[in-house]
C-alpha cells in the first residue's frame, strides 16, 4: 500500500511493506467516529493543515504504544474518523501530533518538536474532541465534546 503525504510543496511517498496490521489503518474522514481533534495555530490565529498525528494506545501487559492509526489535519485544521467506535474501549490512549514538521513547512522554528496528549478513556461510549491550541513556543489543550 502507498501512502502520498503532502508537507508544503514536497511530496514524499511512504510505503507500507507485507499485509496491513489489524491494528493500523489510515483515517477515514467519512466517519467521524467517537474521537476527533482539531489543531489551531494560535500565534497566526488560523488553522493548523497538514499536521502529522497518530493515535496510540498503551497495551498494559507489555507497557507499549501500540499504533492504531495516522492521519494529517485538513484544511480546517481538524481531523476525525480516528478510531471505529467498536474498536474504542477502555483504555490509556495518546495523539501524537507532528508540530516540528507543521513549523517546518511554514519555514518557521519551534520549541517542541512533536505534542503528545496521553489521555485516560473510561467512557468509550461518549463522543470526545481533544483539540490542541499551538503556537511555535507553547501549546494548551481540553477535553471538549
Amino acid at each position: 500500500m502507498k501512502l502520498l503525504q503532502r508537507r508544503g510543496t514536497d511530496t514524499r511517498e511512504k510505503v507500507i511493506e507485507g499485509p496491513r496490521s489489524p491494528h493500523v489503518s489510515i483515517m477515514a474522514a467519512a466517519d467521524s467516529g467517537p474521537l476527533t481533534t482539531h489543531v489551531l495555530n494560535t500565534g497566526d490565529g488560523v488553522p493548523a493543515s497538514k499536521v502529522d498525528l497518530s493515535l496510540h494506545r498503551l497495551d498494559t501487559k507489555l507497557m507499549i504504544w501500540t499504533m492504531l492509526s495516522v492521519g494529517s489535519t485538513g484544511a480546517e485544521g481538524r481531523c476525525d474518523g480516528l478510531i471505529r467506535r467498536e474498536a474504542f474501549g477502555p483504555g490509556m490512549y495518546k495523539l501524537r501530533f507532528e508540530t516540528g514538521s507543521y513549523w517546518d513547512s511554514l519555514g518557521q522554528t519551534s520549541f517542541y518538536p512533536y505534542v503528545e496528549v496521553v489521555f485516560n478513556i473510561t467512557e468509550p461510549e461518549q463522543k470526545f474532541h481533544l483539540p490542541l491550541l499551538m503556537s511555535r513556543f507553547s501549546y494548551s489543550t481540553y477535553r471538549g465534546s
